[in-house]
């Protein structure tokens, strides 16, 4: 599982995709997550399987939201691939940027600095941009304040990955 593989060969794993929902957590109802973030529902979706975005009330069944979830992420992962032609990544680094394209939206992946250090090759610069400034900010709140009850949550599911990056550094040694 260490071993490197273009990117073109590799889909989300189904223990990152249950890993992925368990983090966003179940709503049946739309709410706002974090202060200044959009309405979310199900599983985190900001948007439903037709594309519409996601208002206050919407309602959602777990089965639905299940789906709407893969749904977004199939259409995702194509865009994350097409954008690392040539590139390589291990299960693991696949696993873990699609999470973070799930949470942050594929615009922000194809503008940010870990898919240049990706087809760059440098792969730990990759794993540390995880932690930079702008993707630990909600509507221009630093979530690694501590003891923060805004979006603490963000914080440390960074921090996660970053520790799931490195140690998949780690494991190709």
């Amino acid at each position: 599982m260490a071993n490197r593989m273009t990117v073109a060969g590799l889909s989300l794993s189904a223990a990152a995709f249950i890993g992925l929902v368990i983090s966003e957590g179940f709503t049946p109802t739309a709410t706002i997550p974090v202060k200044g973030d959009r309405p979310t529902v199900g599983f985190g979706s900001t948007y439903h399987i037709n594309d519409r975005p996601v208002k206050l009330g919407d309602t959602v069944t777990p089965i639905n939201a299940l789906q709407i979830a893969k749904a977004h992420i199939s259409k995702d992962e194509t865009r994350f691939r097409q954008s690392l032609i040539g590139a390589e990544l291990n299960q693991a680094e696949y696993d873990l940027y699609i999470d973070w394209v799930y949470q942050y939206g594929i615009g922000r992946w194809l503008k940010s600095p870990m898919r240049v250090h990706v087809l760059n090759g440098e792969y730990r610069k990759a794993c540390d941009a995880l932690l930079l400034p702008q993707y630990r900010t909600v509507a221009g709140f630093d979530c690694s304040t501590p003891g923060n009850k805004r979006c603490y949550g963000v914080w440390t599911r960074a921090q996660d990955r970053h520790r799931q990056c490195v140690n998949s550094l780690e494991a190709l040694q």
